[in-house]
């Protein structure tokens, strides 16, 4: 072959002669089990702290996690113990939610080592905790398309990622099951995790099982991890999963979810390829199961379900009543050994689930959703984050996001839990606008925003029992009377942002 000097091949940038790595006279086959390239260039670090090293982290920075691991979760208190140890000060933990058992983050506030944190909820001791004042700087809440939004946008940096997974093999392709093994712990989806391995600076997985590579098909791909982390458990299966997700007796509880089912049925929108999305309250539950029966009665199937995903959406699928399963979270056993072995269940990231800087984000293309609430108020605000006494118990999730996204967006609430009234004059908390709710299913009748005269005139003509949502109020008012107001400090606890980033309320430290 001739040679030429490659500098004198004009119209192409700089070209490299084979070199360094890749020189063939280098290279040296080895017949050992595990190939020279498995050996000498895996991701897998000896420890914690080593990873944390390599990864240059700093105080002051940023840390996230993921909540697919739910009260199960060993990640976040085993990391945040490890950097206390290592001296780190003033970190923003970053985590896409905060639970139950993550109170021993309450010494590490309190030691200096995390200075703000940014979430979608919290509950729990630490959420009392903050709730009286823990922090001197208010947590920052935010839904699932808020945060990846301010992610992908730069807004929020990720300094380092800590990330479990179920599995992951040597180069860092991860997962939330084992294709090796049955047995092990499964959170099905990692779509939460996904945008934070994504734009993070440095990903580091933390797994207690490093299976054959390649790990596919992968929730993480490993051109976004730079270290694994081997560990003896990264969760209590029981905390993580349950075996399955049950449907209420509850009458209440059933009376409105077949009051929704009818709405969804009388809107228009219960059509051959339709699309929704259903929670996990024993209302939302039971919700699934009554849309079932009009399916299968009109021959229709749904071209796709979306959202956290429980058994009760797989088992319309697998009957074939719908096509495709959009899967940001699971939430059962059956959740995760189904996507795991269905080509039409698919994981998404939180980022075309539901940010508001995409057009073709899945909440966009929502047709009907149904949602819970803690409380409503006369203006169609719904608050799911703060109890009735002003404490922070719950989280924002992707309420916001389908509320905005969904053609039809539903709320599912009683009148009153116990004593307590659920339709007030104004919620202690906006964190869904009203504007954006459209019908509000109670158990003694169902309210229709004014803006939504359309949907007024469907439910009229399908003789759904309809109330104005001042009547609705007058009958909590009846059962109950108006409790005493919360007493609040001047303090901010919270600042509840809407998904574009804009603070749409605050939570003020209770007395």
């Amino acid at each position: 072959m001739m040679r030429t000097d490659l500098n004198k091949i004009s119209g192409l940038t700089e070209l490299k002669s084979i070199h360094g790595l890749f020189d063939l006279e280098k290279l040296e086959k080895d017949n050992s089990p595990l190939s020279q390239r498995e050996i000498s260039h895996n991701k897998i670090v000896a420890n914690l702290e080593e990873a944390v090293e390599l990864c240059g982290l700093k105080n002051g920075q940023t840390i996230s996690f993921h909540h697919h691991f739910r009260g199960g979760d060993y990640i976040v208190n085993m990391v945040v113990d490890k950097l206390a140890e290592m001296g780190f000060k003033d970190l923003v933990l970053a985590a896409s939610s905060l639970t139950d058992c993550h109170a021993p983050l309450i010494r590490h506030i309190q030691n200096g080592v995390i200075r703000r944190i940014e979430t979608s909820g919290l509950r729990g001791e630490l959420a009392d905790a903050v709730s009286r004042g823990l922090m001197d700087i208010p947590v920052i809440f935010r839904s699932h398309g808020g945060r990846a939004y301010v992610i992908e946008t730069g807004d929020l940096i990720i300094d380092a990622a800590f990330l479990g997974a179920p599995s992951c093999d040597p180069f860092g392709n991860a997962n939330g099951y084992s294709r090796d093994s049955e047995e092990g712990v499964k959170c099905g989806s990692m779509g939460y995790a996904k945008c934070d391995a994504q734009y993070s600076k440095k990903t580091i997985i933390i797994t207690n099982n490093i299976v054959h590579f390649p790990n596919v098909p992968f929730g993480i791909p490993e051109s976004d991890v730079d270290c694994i982390v081997r560990v003896d458990a990264i969760g209590d299966p029981a905390g993580i999963m349950s075996g399955a997700t049950r449907f209420t007796t509850n009458p209440k509880e059933l009376v409105m979810a077949e009051s929704a089912a009818d709405v969804i049925e009388a809107s228009g929108r219960l059509v051959d390829g339709f699309s929704f999305q259903t929670g996990t309250g024993g209302a939302s539950l039971a919700v699934t199961r009554f849309l079932r029966e009009r399916m299968i009665a009109k021959g229709i199937k749904a071209s796709f379900a979306l959202g956290g995903i429980t058994g009760s959406i797989v088992e319309l699928h697998e009957e074939g009543l719908i096509k495709k399963l959009l899967d940001v979270q699971g939430f059962d056993l059956k959740a995760a050994d189904s996507l795991k072995t269905n080509h039409f269940h698919h994981q998404i990231s939180a980022e075309y689930y539901a940010s508001p800087r995409g057009q073709g984000s899945a909440v966009n293309q929502l047709d009907v959703v149904v949602l819970s609430a803690l409380e409503v108020d006369t203006d169609f605000n719904v608050n799911v984050l703060t109890g009735s006494d002003g404490i922070i118990r719950g989280a924002i999730g992707g309420h916001q996001d389908t509320a905005f996204g969904a053609s039809v967006s539903i709320v599912v609430c009683p009148l009153t839990r116990g004593r307590i009234p659920c339709l007030v004059d104004r919620v202690g908390t906006i964190v869904t606008p009203g504007k954006t709710v459209d019908v509000i299913v109670t158990e003694q009748g169902v309210a229709v925003n004014p803006l939504r005269e359309d949907l007024r005139e469907r439910f009229t003509a399908a003789r759904i029992p309809l109330r104005s949502i001042g009547e609705l109020r007058e009958i909590v008012k009846a059962m109950v009377g108006i409790p005493d107001p919360v007493e609040y400090e001047d303090k901010v606890v919270g600042i509840v942002t809407y998904r574009d980033g804009s603070v749409i309320d605050l939570i003020h430290q209770v007395k």
